[in-house]
């Protein structure tokens, strides 16, 4: 059994904590791995070697930095599949699945050092009267990347490319139901001692490090409480924040579309990685011209999803990360029926050994169920029916979230009128489109923070101008 450490100044350590966790695989319930709950202690050492880091890494030319980020790229692609095991072992995620958002994620990385390169760092504006201003980025100095334990790989290496890029040093805090990959992801990181410093644990040491007085950003994804709290603690040091939180992601479906195609893609939305994605397909607004048609092929989608343990072949569903949060998906489909919604296929915890649940369509569903209006993060599908593309996109607006969104339609007004729902993302006759050139900030509790493209480089420095006369 494997006793993980954390990564501080360059080298591995015990935590300086008494507390210890059991990491469980969800698709045996055995425990694979120990590790330590964390301190204030494990952080103030892992933030100190990020202050003491970070004016070196900030003189090393931008190229150079690109260039480190770029040769990790490269040895996480060459790793990928000891990666893709190990998130699998920790949080149920299937192999396949995992392969393809990690793939993407060292994409992205590849592609925040191309970025940095045509990043205006520095600026210089020349005035009518023939002064100058030159406007600089500085980096912030020791930041903070805190992810959750749906995305382990996925989740850092978004965070972290852009705040290393601009010269900035990092302590990383991983979910601690997801650290396994985690660790051998920085082993990978060929970078100075200090630059990246890893600290293990759960609260105990995610409290201390959002609050410390010298991490100057935290970039924090995972649940709508956790993030006001990360949230006010920084905000007491007036320090930034990037939050991506929850979703209740919306889709709506308009008449004219061909049902069981769009049934078969709306499946894989809401049912992929278990549905434990923030933008998951958590409500679905179907025109009542092709909701039977439509229901009846999301459930025969539902049903053709293979089940099981993610190391298995042709497993495309793999178990809830934990018993806590199956529990939870049980629940919000339970109070469903309870008032009212019909269960087409799933929706019972199946017997023996793991955290899983089966693909569940639900039909009858109304806006006083938890399906509809919590978060549910699981392989739950609720249907509802709308006479109209208008009352759909009304009912899709109706949430507190606001994180993504997705329209399927072929009208092209109709493609037009998506971009009214108030979401940081909205993508059309497709999920998970787009590229790097991607801009967003998500809406309402879904988080604050603008990223993706050079809006990671803008969160990531701060800006100062130095005004030069003419004479000089």
């Amino acid at each position: 059994m494997q006793t993980l450490q954390n990564l501080i100044d360059g080298g591995w350590a015990d935590s300086r904590g008494d507390v210890v966790l059991d990491l469980v695989n969800p698709a045996t319930e055995e425990v694979i791995a120990r590790h330590p709950a964390g301190s204030p202690e494990d952080v103030e050492r892992a933030v100190t070697a990020a202050v003491a880091a970070q004016p070196a890494w900030a003189t090393v030319p931008v190229a150079e930095r690109a260039a480190r980020i770029s040769a990790w790229a490269d040895a996480v692609a060459a790793h990928a599949g000891q990666l893709v095991e190990r998130e699998c072992r920790e949080m149920g995620k299937p192999l396949g699945i995992g392969r393809t958002f990690l793939d993407g994620a060292v994409a992205g990385l590849r592609a925040v050092a191309e970025e940095a390169l045509s990043y205006d760092f520095e600026k210089v504006v020349v005035r009518p009267d023939g002064g100058r201003t030159r406007i600089l980025r500085h980096p912030l100095g020791a930041t903070a990347v805190i992810t959750p334990w749906n995305f382990p790989v996925t989740a850092v290496l978004g965070a972290i490319g852009p705040l290393l890029a601009a010269g900035n040093t990092v302590v990383v805090k991983p979910s601690e139901r997801a650290p396994l990959s985690i660790v051998r992801l920085l082993e990978l990181a060929e970078l100075p001692p200090g630059v990246v410093n890893l600290v293990l644990g759960d609260a105990r040491a995610g409290v201390p490090l959002a609050g410390h007085e010298d991490i100057q950003l935290v970039h924090f994804t995972g649940s709508v409480a956790s993030g006001r709290r990360v949230g006010a603690a920084a905000g007491e040091r007036l320090h930034r924040t990037v939050l991506e939180l929850g979703g209740k992601d919306p889709v709506v479906v308009d008449a004219g579309v061909d049902p069981v195609a769009t049934a078969g893609a709306v499946a894989f939305g809401a049912f992929i990685n278990t549905g434990q994605i923030c933008t998951s397909m958590e409500r679905i607004y179907v025109h009542r011209d092709v909701a039977g048609r439509f229901v009846d092929a999301l459930v025969a989608a539902a049903e053709a999803l293979p089940v099981g343990n993610g190391l298995d072949a042709g497993v495309v569903l793999g178990p809830l990360v934990d018993e806590r949060q199956r529990d939870t998906v049980a629940r919000h489909v339970e109070d469903a029926v309870a008032k009212g919604a019909k269960i087409r296929t799933g929706g019972t915890v199946p017997e023996g050994k793991g955290f899983f649940y089966p693909p569940t369509v639900l039909t009858d569903v109304d806006d006083s169920m938890l399906v509809m209006t919590e978060e549910t993060f699981g392989p739950v599908a609720p249907v509802v029916v709308v006479d109209s593309f208008e009352e759909g996109l009304e009912r899709a607006s109706r949430s507190r979230y606001g994180l993504a969104a997705t329209v399927y339609t072929a009208d092209p007004g109709h493609i037009e009128a998506a971009a009214r729902i108030p979401a940081g993302v909205t993508w059309v006759n497709q999920w998970q489109g787009g590229g790097p050139e991607r801009l967003y900030e998500p809406a309402g509790d879904s988080g604050m923070g603008a990223t993706g493209a050079r809006a990671a480089f803008d969160a990531a420095t701060r800006p100062a101008s130095v005004h030069i006369p003419a004479a000089s």
